[in-house]
């Protein structure tokens, strides 16, 4: 009878043991699958998922799914601001016929995830380097989250569009109609070294799409 005590007090420690070591494990980050046959999406010759470049194309990606792969590359940010931001680009970049993908990894680059740190602060809700050139002139200023992301979407609807297509809200970016009459790109390589200086521009926004499509199923 001893020995058979001395057993299940093993086992038992055993079980409570493993069941408390399960518990301190992190969990991994779930990926959200997307429906391939409805959306459209492409797929390359090794079946991964690529994210349209285009500036007119719909994005794939929900509000849910921006939100968690974005939480997934930065743990510690504000999740309830980059849930806002992700339903706000969702709504802004469908009522304009814009790319939801390429206007969040966008802000992704130009904000360096939310953490900004040029000359460009969170309280200005710029979040695509609107205006934002030197230290006296750091950039556009907006209201609230979704009127700048309203602008920003406006901003790359001014570039996508040739001067005969109307915006469909009304204009909050300052600089679109100045676009709008000269800039022209049909996708994300036509904005190296004119939205931004860098030539390695689109090239960095693609980086940040293909983590994006890499975390759908």
């Amino acid at each position: 009878m001893n020995y058979f005590k001395k057993t299940s007090v093993l086992v038992l420690s055993s079980v409570l043991i493993f069941l408390c070591g399960c518990s301190s494990v992190p969990k991994q980050n779930v990926r959200i699958p997307v429906d391939i046959e409805s959306s459209g999406a492409i797929r390359d010759e090794n079946g991964s998922i690529i994210l349209s470049c285009k500036l007119l194309d719909k994005g794939l990606m929900t509000a849910e799914q921006l939100s968690a792969w974005f939480i997934s590359e930065r743990p510690l940010c504000n999740k309830n601001q980059i849930k806002r931001l992700a339903k706000y680009y969702i709504i802004e970049a469908n009522a304009e016929g814009i790319n939801s993908d390429v206007a969040f990894a966008q802000m992704c680059l130009e904000t360096g995830y939310l953490e900004f740190g040029n000359l460009v602060v969170p309280k200005m809700h710029n979040y695509c380097g609107l205006g934002a050139m030197d230290k006296d002139h750091p950039g556009e200023w907006f209201k609230t989250e979704q009127i700048g992301v309203r602008a920003h979407i406006q901003h790359l609807q001014a570039y996508a569009t040739t001067s005969e297509v109307a915006l469909n809200q009304s204009l909050v970016d300052p600089r679109y109609s100045w676009v709008h009459k000269t800039k022209f790109a049909e996708d994300i390589y036509g904005l190296s070294g004119v939205w931004a200086t860098d030539t390695l521009y689109a090239e960095k926004i693609n980086a940040i799409l293909i983590k994006m499509a890499s975390f759908l199923e």
